[in-house]
């Protein structure tokens, strides 16, 4: 008795491992999201250097220096009027994080809120918002971008609004989902009996158990964002001269492509490593969040 109360008394004086731990080791044992992980944070780092510093100005235009190769100088050469690639890729990915940020942002903001809703009320409460969103969702973000254009003009807010309405029936799907398995659990039963109401039943219980999905779904619509705003871009709907914009570089570069081939090359490689790993980011998410695949590793 004597030994195993020592043994007690030493096992409470060491210091416990954090719960974060285990998460952490595989996590970075997980290849897919470290990969994921690196290329995201490189998006994310050309962002915030864009912010303090660029080798050139993104508006400065230098004919007699067009079309030049890299160099020295330009490190990834110059486009037709000059402007320096590599100056405009960096702070092109400010306008792809932006849109990505503020899309997924209202998507979750909205789409969750109504998924909730529809989980809690049923009955034909759940029934009209499930049909208001398969409405929406058969409108892609082009179209709705095209409709708002028509409307109201090409630019950088219509492609967020476009792309964030897109967003919204995807979240309200996965939300409504998730959240109907968790109201049949018995801890919802036990708080019903305990007087709480729905709201507090959503904030207390519904959200912290769907969390998981929806970081998921989250990385996984912010990479959907970036191609969206990309392809809105290339089509003359999107980000609007002389904001630079990985979608509009390519646009520009396809009258160029005997003359200066790498000038679709660099937005083209940007936009693929950057959803490349937002994609590889949520499959290790989804992975890593899963309790069934987490004692499977």
């Amino acid at each position: 008795m004597a030994d195993a109360l020592l043994g007690a008394e030493a096992a409470a004086e060491e210091p416990a491992e954090p719960a974060a731990t285990p998460l952490l080791r595989r996590a970075l044992g997980h290849k897919s999201f470290v990969v994921g992980a690196l290329l995201t944070a490189l998006m994310a780092a050309a962002a915030l250097l864009s912010l303090v510093w660029t080798p050139y100005a993104v508006e400065a235009i230098d004919i007699p220096s067009k079309l030049q190769g890299p160099s020295i100088a330009h490190w990834l050469g110059t486009d037709s009027l000059g402007r320096d690639i590599a100056s405009q890729l960096l702070v092109g990915a400010q306008n792809s994080i932006m849109v990505g940020l503020i899309a997924v942002g209202i998507g979750l903001v909205l789409g969750v809120s109504l998924g909730c809703i529809a989980a809690a009320k049923r009955g034909w409460v759940e029934e009209l918002l499930m049909r208001a969103s398969d409405f929406a969702f058969a409108f892609p973000a082009l179209l709705t971008a095209i409709m708002l254009t028509a409307i109201y003009g090409p630019g950088l807010v219509m492609s967020i609004v476009a792309i964030g309405i897109f967003n919204v029936p995807v979240f309200a799907r996965i939300t409504r989902g998730a959240a109907k398995a968790v109201w049949t659990r018995e801890y919802i039963t036990a708080a019903r009996a305990a007087s709480k109401g729905p709201l507090a039943i959503t904030l207390d219980h519904v959200l912290p158990n769907i969390a998981s999905p929806l970081i998921v779904q989250a990385s996984i619509s912010f990479a959907t964002a970036i191609l969206a705003e990309a392809a809105l871009s290339y089509l003359g709907l999107g980000t609007q001269p002389p904001q630079p914009s990985w979608g509009r570089m390519l646009n520009e570069a396809q009258t160029q492509m005997f003359q200066a081939p790498l000038l679709a090359v660099y937005p083209g490689v940007a936009i693929m490593l950057s959803v490349l790993g937002l994609n590889l980011m949520g499959d290790g998410l989804r992975d890593l969040m899963d309790p069934k695949l987490a004692r499977q590793r």
